[in-house]
């Protein structure tokens, strides 16, 4: 009975394939900032982007969300990834397919461009693909635009 039982025992190690390694711990995630921090980040930023409000700008971007991402190394989605859009060339976004009239802009994106951009991105650049209407209070611009500001920022 010894005989069968060592050469089974011995096939069924073997079938289980060489042993692996165990799993490396994950790396770990980059901490979280608070909304504290990051208001402590506006509140050195530029007048009137100072005086912003970091959570008002949170509540505006989520109307951006479903079409832009934030993150480093994010994708595009309906619109580009908007990681490091302050000091970026218009129409310049990797792997984004710009309309014409964004192609054919000359532009550096800075606070400035954007608020008008937001203001109406229809009139501000005629043709564009862009389907949102805007966001009409100046108040809601600027936190937003802080809050991108704070949250885009080329680490």
């Amino acid at each position: 009975m010894r005989v069968v039982i060592l050469p089974a025992l011995f096939f069924a190690l073997a079938a289980c394939g060489p042993s692996q390694p165990a799993p490396s711990a994950p790396a770990p995630a980059a901490p979280e900032v608070s909304s504290a921090e990051m208001q402590a980040r506006i509140a050195a930023l530029p007048a009137p982007y100072n005086e912003a409000s970091y959570e008002a700008g949170r509540r505006v971007f989520a109307q951006c969300r479903s079409c832009h991402t934030i993150d480093a190394g994010g994708g595009n989605r309906v619109g580009p990834n908007l990681h490091g859009v302050f000091g970026r060339e218009i129409g310049a976004a990797e792997g984004f397919t710009y309309s014409q009239p964004v192609q054919d802009a000359n532009f550096v994106w800075d606070a400035d461009h954007l608020d008008h951009w937001l203001a109406n991105p229809r009139t501000f650049l005629p043709g564009n693909r862009m389907a949102f209407a805007g966001v009409r209070d100046e108040t809601q611009r600027r936190d937003v635009i802080a809050y991108l500001m704070a949250e885009t920022a080329p680490d």
